[in-house]
C-alpha cells in the first residue's frame, strides 16, 4: 500500500503554447548511446574533476531498466500539464523525458543536495525537486504492479525457495524494520521522531521474499515507535489477525499425523510470536532442537536483512540523515526507492547482483526485544524446532 500523499500542490498557470516556428517536428527515437552521450557530458562538466562514470555506475542501473522506466512514464510525464517543456539546461535546452529521469534517478542515487544537483546543470533547485517530485507521482501511478503480495502460484514458489534456504516449510516471507534519519531541526515537534539512540527518525516496516523483492511496505510512523507497535497498527496486521493473508497449511512429514503448520514469515525478536510470526527462542540454555532452529531462522531472515541494506546503498537519498524531510512527503520516497529496487529484481537488472558489503542496515541501534507469545505459536515453533533438527546440515532438494 502507497504512503499517504502529501499537501496538495498549487496548480500552474497554462504556460504559452510556443509559435509555430519555434515547435520541433517530432524527431526518429535517437540510438541507444546518443541520449547517454549528450548527458554525461553535461554531468562531466558539472564536476569538479571533469569525469564521469559509465551509465551503469552513475545510475545504479542498467540501460535496459532505465529505457523501462522512460516507456512507464513518458505518458504521464508528457501529460502533467506538459510541464516537460518548461525545464531547461543552464543553455536553455529543453530537458527530454530521459533527462529528466537521469535528473531523477541522480538525487535518489546520490543522496546530494538540489542545489548540488541544480549546479551540476545550471538548474535551479526548485526545477530539480520538481522534476524529482513529477518522476515519483509518475511511479506511484504507473509502478504500483511491482510491489504487492504475491498470488497462491506466487506463493508456492516463495516457499519452496525459502525451504532450501534453510529447510524452514511454509515460510512465507522475512520481516524487518529500519530507520530513515532525519536532521533534528526537520520537525518542530522533534520529540515525537526522537527513538531510542536519541535521534531524530522515520520507520520502515517491509516484508521481503527470498529474492530480496518487497512484498509489503508501512512507512512514515515516527522513530520513538517500537517495532512491535508499528506491526500492530500496520494494515498487514490486520489482513494476518482476520484471517486474510498468511493461511495456508501444510502437514509436516516424519510428524504425527495432523502436524499441521500454518503459512508464517519470520522475524528478529522485536516481534511478538504469533501463530503466523515465527521469532527465535530467547531462553537461557535452550535444548540442541532450539538451537538449530534459531540458526535456520537467522539464517532464513538474512534475506530481509541483506534488501534493506541493499536499498539504503543503492538509494543514498535515505542513508544518513534526510535535510529538512517534509513528513508526508519521505514516505512516498522511500516506497519510490521500494518500488524501483523491485523493478530492478523483476527485469532482472545484472547490475543489482552480488551479496550487500554489509547486513547491517541500522548501524548503533541496539536489538529490541517483546515479551508476548502466543500459545498456538508456541506449539507451532517447537513443532518446526523438531522437524528442523531432524534434517542435521541435510536440506531440502
Amino acid at each position: 500500500m502507497a504512503p499517504l500523499r502529501g499537501a496538495k500542490r498549487r496548480k500552474r498557470k497554462p504556460e504559452r503554447a510556443l509559435p509555430a516556428q519555434e515547435q520541433a517536428p517530432p524527431v526518429p527515437q535517437p540510438l541507444a548511446g546518443d541520449w547517454w552521450d549528450a548527458f554525461s557530458r553535461r554531468l562531466a562538466a558539472g564536476k569538479r574533476f571533469k569525469e564521469c562514470q559509465n551509465f551503469e555506475t552513475e545510475f545504479k542501473m542498467s540501460r535496459k531498466t532505465f529505457d523501462y522506466l522512460c516507456s512507464l512514464i513518458k505518458g504521464d510525464f508528457a501529460r502533467k500539464t506538459q510541464s516537460f517543456r518548461n525545464f531547461r539546461f543552464g543553455d536553455k535546452v529543453i530537458l527530454s523525458v530521459e533527462d529528466q529521469v537521469g535528473v531523477a534517478l541522480l538525487r535518489l542515487t546520490t543522496g546530494e543536495s538540489l542545489m548540488s544537483i541544480g549546479t551540476r546543470f545550471g538548474m535551479n533547485h526548485s526545477s530539480i525537486s520538481n522534476i524529482t517530485w513529477k518522476f515519483i507521482e509518475c511511479l506511484e501511478e504507473r509502478a504500483a504492479g511491482h510491489l504487492k503480495w504475491p498470488d497462491a502460484e506466487e506463493m508456492a514458489t516463495i516457499k519452496a525457495k525459502f525451504e532450501k534456504i534453510q529447510g524452514l516449510p511454509n515460510c512465507c516471507g522475512a520481516i524487518d524494520t529500519t530507520h530513515i534519519l532525519m536532521c533534528s531541526s526537520a520537525q518542530p515537534n522533534s520529540n515525537v521522531w526522537l527513538d531510542g539512540e536519541n535521534k531524530n527518525s522515520m520507520i520502515l516496516q517491509t516484508v521481503v521474499d527470498p529474492d530480496m523483492r518487497f512484498r509489503d511496505v508501512v512507512s512514515g510512523w515516527p522513530g520513538s515507535l517500537d517495532d512491535s507497535c508499528i506491526l500492530r497498527t500496520s494494515g498487514f496486521f490486520r489482513l494476518c489477525q482476520k484471517g486474510s493473508r498468511l493461511t495456508g497449511q501444510m502437514e509436516l512429514p516424519g510428524e504425527p499425523a495432523g502436524s499441521m503448520v500454518r503459512e508464517y514469515i519470520v522475524g528478529d525478536p522485536s516481534y511478538p510470536l504469533l501463530p503466523w510470526l515465527m521469532t527465535p527462542y530467547q531462553e537461557h540454555g535452550p535444548s540442541s532442537e532450539k538451537l538449530e532452529f534459531n540458526k535456520r531462522h537467522a539464517a532464513t531472515r538474512m534475506v530481509v536483512q541483506g534488501a534493506l541494506a541493499n536499498l539504503k546503498e543503492r538509494w543514498q537519498v535515505l542513508k544518513g540523515e534526510v535535510w529538512r524531510p517534509d513528513k508526508h512527503r519521505l514516505p512516498r520516497i522511500i516506497y519510490a526507492c521500494c518500488l524501483l529496487n523491485n523493478i530492478m529484481i523483476d527485469l532482472e537488472d545484472t547490475v543489482r547482483d552480488g551479496k550487500p558489503a554489509s547486513h547491517n542496515h541500522d548501524d548503533g541501534y541496539r536489538q529490541q526485544v517483546s515479551s508476548v507469545v502466543d500459545d498456538e505459536a508456541a506449539t507451532q515453533r517447537d513443532l518446526l524446532s523438531r522437524y528442523v533438527s531432524r534434517l542435521g546440515s541435510r536440506l531440502p532438494k
